[in-house]
């Protein structure tokens, strides 16, 4: 997976000037656009779109200091429709305006060409089994909050305190299949999953029973699921959990992500200081 992963880099690198299709990419990685642009975000730490962006400004940054073509020259190569957009752009990213950077001979930013290879620590070891379930619905309370990738999630932890424990205990009896228990289930996020972004929460179970008209139901169609086990500190194993599977698991196993929620059952210390945790990532067989 990571050599194909760099072959749609060099790939990129090659038409930094023209436009970059992202199902073009995912072709050459041999795999989907869905699960392409889940692997790069997870391993370059930025979407794939912003990744192109940085590396069309850095290349636009060497040119605008060159001084052989025209500012609005410059911004039509690499993509802008007019002066003040690649303007704007620019700035955003060298903290200096392309004119002045060129009267001035500013110093500017670089993002470095990235290619991606797979460290294998050998220190630990990740639990995993492959389940097939047929059609469920998560039913319990629902709330759009921002995407944190470390720490404790505020958003989400005002919301759950918001639940009165009568209808936590309503919810709770409703689970009647794996993952048991209420769990914490992701829906609906952002592609490039950036911090602050936003995402559905839902403090739920997993069930096949009616759906009570006070609560929020989500209906997942039948699928092939891979499920992580850890243990360790809390929150930080279970936000590890999430990384290490798209970083590690993913390049080193036949299987590709495919749309759906994702799906956390967490069980707590008494202190809340370790967690024992459940990740349900749906999958599907990647191509051959």
């Amino acid at each position: 997976m990571l050599e194909q992963l760099n072959r749609a880099v060099e790939h990129i690198e090659g038409r930094l000037d023209e436009r970059i299709e992202a199902a073009g990419l995912a072709r050459i990685a041999m795999t989907s656009e869905y699960h392409f642009r889940r692997m790069f975000s997870a391993l370059a730490g930025m979407p794939l779109s912003e990744y192109i962006r940085r590396r069309r400004l850095t290349l636009a940054g060497a040119e605008v200091l060159a001084g052989e073509r025209t500012l609005l020259d410059v911004a039509v190569r690499y993509g802008y429709a007019s002066g003040e957009a690649f303007a704007r752009a620019f700035r955003a990213m060298h903290g200096i305006g392309p004119g002045e950077a060129r009267r001035t001979g500013a110093a500017l930013r670089s993002q470095p060409r990235m290619s991606f290879r797979l460290v294998v620590e050998g220190s630990s070891s990740m639990r995993y089994r492959i389940v097939a379930k047929e059609e469920f619905r998560v039913v319990g309370k629902k709330a759009r909050v921002p995407l944190v990738h470390e720490g404790v999630n505020p958003a989400i932890a005002d919301f759950i305190r918001g639940i009165d424990q009568e209808t936590v205990r309503r919810i709770a009896e409703l689970s009647d299949q794996e993952p048991e228990g209420i769990v914490s289930v992701s829906d609906n996020l952002a592609e490039g999953r950036a911090e602050g972004t936003e995402l559905d929460y839902y403090h739920a179970v997993v069930t096949g029973a009616a759906v009570p008209g006070d609560l929020d139901a989500l209906v997942v169609p039948a699928g092939t699921w891979a499920v992580f086990e850890n243990s360790g500190p809390f929150p930080q194993a279970l936000q590890f959990l999430w990384r290490d599977v798209f970083t590690q698991w993913f390049p080193s196993n036949s299987y590709r992500s495919r749309p759906g929620p994702e799906i956390l059952r967490t069980r707590l210390s008494p202190d809340v200081g370790e967690a024992e945790a459940e990740l349900w990532i749906p999958v599907e067989r990647a191509m051959s």
